[in-house]
């Protein structure tokens, strides 16, 4: 029997989030930071109607949706490139850009993805402290090394929620050498929009990149589908590993009818914030620790690592999930989605009533 190739023999699978709820009890998902109201009903309006064609292979080159991106943010379409996800481009970066002689480097508590495509890449991952559970610039500058190949850095993080400003990406940017380059995984951007810090602009550089998904403030999670603005050099790379159909007819066409519709994402980003700075004040005054977001989602961090897992054990007893983040080095803390309105509150009234019940 052919066996696998030894580094991805030594992987351990993508964990993904325990979903199962106890007998006869319904489950409250807060662990997939997925949207909490369902997408534009422009989309499901064009994906409906895409169905008739599917007998057709989908545009290799993702044309109709890199013009429409193209015009709501003012950026280049020819350096627009699409994938399942932005975990697609992610892994594609990781297989282009590194492998056994390149390291790839990230903050401690980065979004594991990146880890899991150094590791398919054969590659040494590399981490930085963090300041607070933000970015920290001056580490990841220290923790360069000479084989150093690409930084990733999101922002807004997951799964801190945790936001640096422009200027402190521009001088990472600026001090990296020319043959390191840098992601800027804005899978959350949308939420921080608002801010008015946009990274398009630094890509003037040449090597530097910017991803986003529709996953997030789209409401898509389903679909599968991220992009990114690349330069030519990479992008022209990148395009070699890619499978040529990769983001089906129907996931274009309702991210064409998504991007269409800015008002309804601008109010799913609105609805979202508030719940999410509701939700922040009843569990800091509940005495949680929390840190501030600009995302979908909360990190509450507890005293250590037992009461992480008695808080989640309470939960879950009552087929509520939110989701441990050992995976990113915080073992001690859990990440909750800011789901339907309802659901969020039936989860902040369990972990209150948990704080009453646990001993100091």
């Amino acid at each position: 029997m052919t066996n696998a190739l030894d580094h991805i023999q030594k992987m351990s699978p993508y964990a993904l989030a325990d979903m199962t709820a106890p007998s006869g009890i319904d489950l409250i998902s807060l662990s997939q930071n997925e949207s909490l109201r369902p997408p534009s009903p422009a989309v499901l309006k064009a994906t409906t109607e895409s169905l008739s064609n599917s007998s057709q292979y989908p545009d290799s080159d993702w044309t109709d949706l890199r013009i429409a991106l193209s015009g709501l943010h003012n950026i280049p379409s020819d350096q627009i490139l699409c994938g399942t996800g932005s975990l697609d481009l992610i892994s594609c970066l990781a297989r282009v850009f590194s492998g056994p002689e390149r390291s790839i480097l990230a903050p401690e508590h980065a979004y594991p993805f990146f880890k899991t495509a150094a590791q398919m890449a054969n590659a040494r991952f590399d981490t930085a402290p963090e300041n607070n559970g933000s970015v920290c610039v001056d580490a990841l500058l220290t923790a360069v090394k000479p084989d150093t190949s690409i930084v990733f850095v999101a922002n807004p993080a997951n799964p801190t929620g945790t936001r640096i400003p422009k200027s402190d990406l521009q001088r990472l940017r600026s001090n990296l050498r020319p043959d390191i380059i840098l992601v800027i995984d804005e899978a959350y951007g949308e939420f921080s929009d608002p801010l008015g810090e946009r990274c398009w602009d630094m890509l003037n550089s040449d090597n530097c990149i910017v991803l986003r998904t529709f996953s997030k403030a789209y409401s898509m999670a389903g679909f599968r589908i991220g992009w990114g603005l690349f330069p030519d050099r990479i992008a022209g790379e990148v395009r070699k590993v890619m499978n040529p159909n990769n983001v089906t007819l129907a996931a274009q066409t309702a991210a064409l009818a998504a991007v269409r519709d800015q008002p309804y994402m601008q109010q799913t980003c609105q609805i979202t914030t508030t719940l999410r700075d509701q939700t922040m004040r009843t569990l800091t005054e509940a005495g949680f620790d929390v840190l501030p977001s600009v995302t979908n989602f909360l990190l509450i961090q507890f005293a250590n690592t037992a009461k992480a897992k008695a808080a989640d054990a309470a939960l879950r007893a009552h087929g509520i999930f939110l989701r441990r983040q050992q995976g990113a080095g915080l073992p001690y803390a859990l990440r909750m989605t800011i789901g339907p309105e309802p659901e969020t509150q039936t989860a902040i009234a369990h972990l209150e009533r948990w704080m009453q019940e646990t001993p100091k």
